[in-house]
């Protein structure tokens, strides 16, 4: 294969390809870098460097001029740090990405089957997508994979460009199709680390976490270093283990050497800090990121959610709006209207709230599918029983994770469905996951259905993870706390166990019949004893008695019953 064409390490700008070629960069990016003409001076210079260059061969010698002598080796150009950044698993900062692409698009014009150039261009496509909001580009990017895929079959080597259409499938968020064309891959290459990431991401969609466990730790160990400890750091947050989360995310953000790898692992350091209730701190990590690297738009909107948990609410504003402007993304204007709605703004919100429609309905037909954003707003803004339904489409398409569970379970709620909510909102907060608005919820369902301890305990748990979590529920979360009031006082008077109960009296047993027998036997003989004897019959011959009344010698005279007493 002839050597791959590499930029200008001097011009900094990617070359200019054809207009014909259907995989070229519109000329207006939705954000970011789009890449510009080269200008008559760059001509000039690249003109002249070759010339140098073409002398340097002829004459055979080793430096080309006098000045130059001494420097050391050049500094790799945004082509050299784009591919650099992607065979380290790390992210490429949107200038390098946007030349790594025009690099790629001059050399497919030319070279139409060279299938590893392909699936690289359609991966920089998935990624260019991804991180500035442009949807149009997932298109673009599964035609240029399929084009790699009919160059060379996957079966045949061409593992690449199937690992770039699971990225593609995860960024439309089809995490079914994202495992499938994974697991394929891990089947026949299972050592090939660069499948890890995506398979990573389609099981935690999917919320699987025993399988997004067990790819990470694979990960870790084919692919070391800050990619890896950005992995783990995600996945110990995603358990609750923010302890461990905070101190794998500052090894990687201490590890981190180019810029936007830094400002990656930055960012994750503002987000779990603002998960902390910790704004302040959030908003020093989210500055660091945005001067390391000021492409680093998702920091602008990190910066702006903690801006309003310290009250600072016109920066807010500014930080959410230049956020929208360089990062259009619809979860964005969702907290930009809910921030409008909670300072009286209702046209401001209107504006908003109809702005992520837009952004949805351009996403959907881009192929990817947003409902579990559109169904978040339709629970709390629009139609709680559409929320339901775009939710239960989401459960039956096997994406159950924490996110999809606490969002049904509340859309339940709202739809008048408590019980029904109550089992979704307990199994998000199962998870582990520290998230105020999941604890929320599920205190609020708790409450409707007149559990009051669980109720005021996971309302409590939602102010003291995150205070403000969110300009409009967390007011709501702490009057619900007051409506239920505090416990009852006191508690069990006595913390001894009670006393058991008394013991039955034991019935007696069933006496056998010859024990009766000798019981009534005893009972007659104890009648007889205590029985009077009748008076003994007078001798014949009887000793002389001393006179007896008149009244005595009538009584010896009445007759026994039964017949007649003689007189002796």
């Amino acid at each position: 294969m002839d050597v791959m064409p590499q930029q200008d390490p001097e011009s900094g700008r990617p070359p200019e390809p054809s207009p014909q070629d259907p995989y070229v960069m519109p000329a207006e990016g939705a954000t970011a870098v789009p890449p510009p003409s080269p200008t008559l001076r760059t001509t000039l210079r690249r003109a002249a460097f070759g010339a140098v260059a073409a002398g340097v061969l002829l004459a055979g010698a080793l430096v080309a001029v006098e000045d130059r002598e001494g420097d050391g080796p050049k500094e790799p150009g945004p082509v050299e740090r784009a591919e650099a950044a992607t065979t380290a698993g790390s992210p490429a900062s949107l200038s390098d990405l946007t030349a790594l692409i025009g690099d790629r698009q001059k050399w497919v014009e030319s070279h139409p089957k060279d299938a590893p150039s392909l699936a690289t261009l359609g991966t920089a496509y998935v990624e260019w997508a991804r991180r500035s909001a442009d949807t149009a580009y997932y298109a673009r990017a599964e035609e240029t994979l399929k084009r790699s895929l009919e160059a060379r079959a996957g079966e045949r080597g061409n593992g690449e460009a199937w690992v770039g259409l699971a990225a593609l499938a995860n960024a439309r968020h089809d995490f079914l199709a994202a495992k499938r064309w994974g697991e394929t891959v891990k089947r026949q290459q299972p050592k090939a680390w660069s499948v890890y990431p995506v398979l990573i991401d389609a099981y935690t969609g999917l919320g699987d976490l025993k399988a997004a466990t067990a790819a990470t730790e694979k990960f870790g160990e084919l692919r070391k270093g800050v990619p890896a400890l950005a992995r783990t750091a995600e996945l110990y947050r995603g358990q609750g283990w923010r302890e461990d989360a905070l101190a794998t995310a500052r090894e990687a953000a201490d590890r981190a050497t180019q810029p936007a790898e830094k400002a990656e692992a930055l960012h994750r350091l503002g987000e779990l800090a603002w998960e902390r209730g910790e704004p302040e701190e959030a908003v020093a990590q989210f500055d660091a990121a945005l001067r390391t690297d000021a492409g680093h738009h998702a920091s602008l909107a990190g910066r702006a959610r903690a801006l309003v948990a310290l009250e600072r609410t016109d920066e807010a504003l500014a930080a959410y709006q230049s956020a929208l402007e360089k990062l259009p993304r619809p979860e964005y204007a969702l907290e930009l209207g809910e921030l409008y709605e909670s300072l009286g703004l209702d046209g401001d919100a209107r504006t908003q709230y109809a702005a992520l429609r837009e952004m949805v309905a351009a996403a959907k037909r881009a192929g990817v599918d947003e409902s579990l954003l559109l169904a978040r707003f339709e629970a709390d803004h629009g139609d709680p029983d559409e929320a339901v339904g775009l939710l239960r489409g989401q459960w039956r398409k096997q994406h159950r994770s924490a996110a999809v569970a606490d969002a049904l379970g509340w859309a339940l709620h709202r739809a008048g469905k408590s019980e029904e909510g109550l089992e979704y909102a307990e199994q998000a907060v199962g998870t582990g996951v520290r998230n105020a608005s999941y604890a929320y919820h599920l205190g609020m369902i708790q409450r409707e259905l007149e559990d009051h301890g669980p109720a005021r305990r996971n309302l409590e748990q939602a102010v003291r993870t995150n205070p403000a979590f969110s300009p409009l529920a967390a007011p709501l979360a702490r009057q619900a706390l007051e409506a239920l009031g505090e416990p009852p006082p006191g508690g069990p008077g006595d913390m001894q166990p009670p006393p058991p109960p008394p013991a039955p009296e034991p019935k007696p047993e069933p006496k056998r019949e010859t024990e009766r027998e000798t019981e009534r036997e005893a009972e007659r003989e104890t009648e007889r004893k205590t029985k009077p004897e009748a008076p003994a019959a007078p001798s014949k011959s009887p000793a002389p008695a001393p006179a007896a009344s008149k009244d005595a010698e009538a009584g010896s005279a009445v007759p026994a019953e039964g017949g007649a007493s003689k007189s002796p």
